[in-house]
């Protein structure tokens, strides 16, 4: 275990740093913040940040350890941590009225840098691929006979076309070779035969070691400028390929997870043979002492209430309820509370409108509340995994492949759950004979029971399955034949290439509303989509959003990012097209059934992401403009019934991507898709960024005579689509190979740029109105106006005060 020290050590480092965040943030008196909401905000942006810093860490150490007992304790912190950063996301969105957020100057007052806020993946969502790979071999067939089924049947005429084209090619490349073989003798000829030179044996060696000397020279002096130039900054230090250190950092992440996985399968074994000798030796124990308890628990409230106790039922907690939390002296408040409850109900007095104005009131309290005081879900679970690892690992020996004796106790509380529930079916047995024996009363079955049960029944509305005598394998492969369920690209979240913007907080100022930059999209795309969909447990205590919209022109990244939320969390892609839905399910029978059946598969394949492409052609204003073949209107109803059949804990997220979001109706629009980002054009250091990352992707280093800087600036306008069709216009084969012969200019790519038409100013107005229409930012206007509205009211008040004091010393100075 001396190799793994390094984890060890950071462990304890992130520990303490985060036992001074929770006494912090518990010690946080909130009356104190409660007046002022810039200081609120203030106060969880900083508890964000410093959250982030301690799950980077985490989540370094989680790939490091090799004992799975802490890696669970590490991990259950990590899902704590997770769950933690929504709820502050969420916190501050609320407060400031923005997804997006201007952290520049708190960066400055913490040391931190904007790497510090680019939240990292948990690694281990990619190897949560189980229900996956079924689909993958479906679609890798698919593909195959995809690849078979295009042979066409071509007609007589279009063969003989075929075979003529195909002819006059290879006489053409015959042609060609005779001329090249004819012109090369001809040259031959005409070139002058060698003589020899009057030079002596001592003028041709000079000559020779001249040649060869200019040569060593220019080679040594081009190799001592590219030091330079690297050391300077001016050029990139990466090599092309990769270096020996990175293959050896890759084979050490290999070979740790090959141990992880072996001492894995050890826990497993070792935890099934613990658990079956504690049941063994301590199950007959067990079930003795707890039947001793429970039946001295009745006589006790027998004697208090002159009646024997009904032992609550399994959903209410079973035995250990009572002895957790109720004692016997209790048992008479709780029969006196529940006789007032039964006569409350039957006294159904009262208005349906003071109660919603009650509620509506509540639900306002509680929003404020939850602003100051922070209450979380996660927090708890934040403290106990930092007390295990105080009160458990902190003092255990790191030599342990498994703690036998702390799985031994584990394993206790897990045999006494299980003999609890056979105990407690026999203790309700117990309790019948001992009612009818003693006190002499018969267990009838009410009928009110029954009566509440058949009026809960008919409340609930009955959903049809257009499926039910179908398998979820044969489903699959009607959507993959259809192409509605593909299979998504290797692209990571991380190659969306976005720099942090330095001014955020000088041009919030400006304009009012905080402009995004491609880092805080990346951010958001990780918030909303990649941690929900990667994590049950947070979606279980902190339902998120089931619903996203991607804006922004074309180019602009909207299609990669889905790609990469599936690459991140393992999601199955079902992608939406109105041209493929007019071909395959015509009518609004058929997108009824269509969406049923996505949504029905993407909900037993979970994680899944739901991908509308187009999403403003559904709640389109103009119906002129719409194609009537494609009908995409015909969702609009069906897609709202789907969302609502969604559970909060599913991992199914529904993704729109638009490029004209303006010609949609903005109020059914924004009331589908909850979450709205504004992807905008790549500003100068993003541009900077999108031509070196894309150059090195395509094979080419940009050396010291490619202007880099001017290429940024001529590319104002263009988005990230652009210049990648830039780059590989230029970058042809026969390109690459002169690369050593003839470095690259900026002057290769202004032709092909020229052709393209860039985002003008007039449509990045248009999506800044759209976006100003949206829920979200109206919110901000109104309180914007709600705060100049209290600025002038406290001016004027000052300015009558100013006056009546005034008016009242002129009237002393007349007296006078």
């Amino acid at each position: 275990m001396t190799s793994h020290r390094p984890s060890y050590r950071n462990w304890t480092v992130t520990h303490r740093a985060l036992q001074d965040l929770i006494k912090e943030e518990v010690s946080a008196d909130p009356a104190e913040s409660r007046q002022d909401q810039l200081k609120v905000f203030q106060d969880r942006a900083i508890l964000y940040l410093k959250y982030l810093k301690i799950f980077r860490s985490l989540e370094e150490v989680y790939e490091q350890l090799v004992q799975p007992q802490r890696r669970r304790g590490v991990l259950r912190i990590l899902e704590g941590l997770m769950g933690r950063l929504l709820e502050l996301k969420a916190q501050m969105v609320d407060l400031d009225r923005s997804e997006v957020h201007c952290f520049d100057e708190l960066l400055l007052d913490l040391k931190m840098t904007p790497k510090d806020l680019q939240i990292p993946i948990p690694r281990y969502f990619q190897r949560k691929r189980k229900k996956q790979m079924v689909v993958n071999r479906l679609l890798e067939k698919h593909q195959q006979n995809h690849l078979v089924s295009r042979v066409q049947v071509l007609s007589l005429e279009e063969a003989v076309h075929l075979l003529q084209m195909s002819e006059r090619a290879r006489q053409g490349r015959i042609r060609a070779q005779f001329t090249k073989e004819l012109t090369q003798t001809i040259r031959s000829v005409e070139r002058p035969s060698w003589r020899p030179t009057n030079l002596d044996q001592d003028q041709a060696a000079i000559r020779i070691q001249k040649v060869w000397r200019g040569f060593i020279q220019r080679k040594k002096t081009n190799r001592e400028r590219t030091e330079e130039m690297i050391f300077l900054g001016m050029i990139p230090a990466n090599p092309s390929g990769t270096g020996p250190a990175q293959l050896q950092a890759q084979q050490v992440s290999t070979c740790l997870r090959l141990i992880q996985d072996q001492n894995e399968e050890e826990y497993q074994r070792v935890q099934l043979s613990v658990k079956q000798l504690v049941l063994d030796v301590e199950g007959t124990d067990i079930k003795q002492t707890l039947q001793d308890q429970i039946r001295q628990w009745f006589f006790e409230c027998r004697d208090l209430t002159g009646r024997f106790p009904d032992l609550p039922d399994v959903d209410h907690g079973g035995s250990e309820s009572l002895f957790s939390q109720i004692s016997p002296e209790q048992v008479l408040l709780q029969l006196s509370a529940q006789e007032d409850q039964e006569m409350k109900k039957k006294e159904r007095t009262g208005n349906r409108k003071q109660k919603k104005k009650k509620k509506k009131k509540k639900k306002k309290q509680a929003q404020e509340d939850k602003h100051v005081n922070g209450s979380s879900f996660f927090l708890p679970d934040v403290v106990e995994g930092h007390r295990l690892y105080t009160d458990v690992w902190h003092c255990r020996d790191n030599s342990q492949l498994i703690d036998v004796q702390l799985l031994r106790e584990e394993k206790r509380q897990e045999v006494e759950q299980e003999v609890r529930l056979q105990v407690d079916e026999l203790m309700r047995a117990e309790l019948r004979n001992l009612k009818l024996v003693v006190d002499k009363t018969k267990m009838n079955k009410t009928k009110t029971g029954n009566k509440k049960k058949k009026k809960k029944t008919k409340k609930k509305m009955k959903i049809k399955d257009l499926t039910a005598d179908r398998s979820i394998q044969s489903l699959c492969k009607e959507l993959i034949l259809n192409q509605f369920l593909i299979k998504p690209k290797n692209i990571r979240l991380s190659e969306f290439t976005g720099e942090f913007s330095y001014l955020a907080s000088s041009v919030c100022q400006v304009n009012g509303v905080p402009t995004p930059s491609l880092s805080d999209v990346r951010e958001l795309i990780t918030l909303y989509a990649v941690l929900p969909l990667g994590s049950q447990a947070v979606l279980e205590r902190f339902p998120m959003a089931k619903t996203l919209l991607l804006v922004g022109p074309s180019g602009v990244g909207k299609k990669m990012l889905v790609q990469a939320i599936c690459t991140e969390t393992g999601a199955h892609l079902f992608h939406l097209s109105h041209a493929n839905l007019s071909h395959t399910y015509p009518g609004r029978r058929g997108a009824t059934y269509l969406l049923h059946l996505v949504f029905k598969v993407a909900a037993e394949l979970q994680p899944s992401v739901i991908w509308i492409e187009d999403a403003e052609k559904t709640f389109c204003k103009n119906k002129s403009k719409i194609n009537k073949q494609f009908d995409p209107q015909r969702l609009k109803k069906d897609l709202l019934k789907s969302l609502k059949t969604l559970k909060p804990e599913a991992r199914v997220l529904v993704i729109g991507t638009s490029q004209r979001p303006f010609e949609a109706k903005i109020k059914p629009f924004c009331k589908i898709y909850k979450k709205i980002i504004l992807i905008p054009k790549p500003d100068y250091s993003s541009r900077r960024a999108l031509w070196r990352d894309l150059l090195h992707t395509e094979g080419a280093e940009p050396g010291p005579s490619l202007d880099l800087s001017s290429l940024a600036k001529i590319t104002d306008g263009f988005t990230a689509g652009h210049i990648l069709t830039a780059v590989r216009s230029v970058l042809r084969p026969h390109r690459l190979k002169k690369l050593h012969l003839q470095p690259l200019t900026a002057t290769e790519f202004v032709q092909s740029l020229s052709k393209m038409d860039p985002v003008y100013q007039e449509e990045e107005e248009a999506f800044k109105i759209w976006f100003r229409k949206t829920p979200l930012c109206r919110k901000r206007a109104r309180g914007a106006k709600t705060n100049e509205e209290v600025r002038e009211k406290r001016g004027k008040t000052g300015k009558k005060k100013k006056k009546k004091k005034d008016d009242k010393n002129k009237k002393k100075k007349k007296e006078k």
